[in-house]
């Protein structure tokens, strides 16, 4: 019986030995999926609030009764392959654009550029849009195209549309008030 005892002990000593360890591995695992999950409800948390935070920074820097967005649009596009925009509020350089191919490809598919975002006194102002780059026969092509518009208390918001006039197979530049 000695010997029996002897290894049945050597036999519990192993497996005490062996298992611990996986016990303990289990339980690290176990703590770290916790840690896993209060990260990431941190992470969304801080997301959440970037979010509210980036919300609030343009309510404050544009409020709705200044607010003036200018959009860009690109309607067939054929006629005129845009590089860059320069647009001008009452005379002043507000923005300047310069193009890649996937965002003249995002906007041929139907996207809208948001340009430029700005505050204006309420009355009567004038938006002068120039539109560069190669036109039919792919020659350089610089338009201008001006509009006259009123901002009241509500914000304003114009689109600068890109459009083919086939009548007379040049590109045509409008300005377009959203309502």
């Amino acid at each position: 019986m000695g010997f029996a005892m002897k290894q049945l002990a050597s036999l519990l000593l192993v497996l005490l030995v062996t298992l611990l360890p996986l016990r303990l591995v289990a339980e690290d695992a176990a703590k770290d999926a916790a840690l896993g999950a209060q990260l990431q409800d941190v992470k969304n948390q801080v997301l959440e609030l970037n979010r509210d935070l980036f919300i609030l920074e343009e309510e404050l820097l544009f409020p709705t009764n200044t607010q003036v967005a200018v959009f860009v649009s690109v309607d067939a596009g054929e006629l005129f392959a845009l590089d860059s925009i320069e647009v001008k509020i009452d005379d002043k350089v507000v923005t300047h654009y310069l193009y890649t191919e996937k965002q003249i490809d995002a906007l041929r598919r139907g996207g809208v550029h948001r340009i430029y975002v700005g505050n204006l006194r309420t009355g009567k102002h004038e938006l002068t849009a120039f539109f560069i780059g190669k036109g039919p026969e792919k020659r350089e092509f610089k338009l201008a195209t001006s509009a006259a518009f009123d901002k009241g208390t509500d914000p304003k918001m114009l689109e600068l549309k890109i459009t083919d006039a086939s009548r007379n197979y040049q590109p045509a530049f409008n300005v377009v008030e959203w309502q």
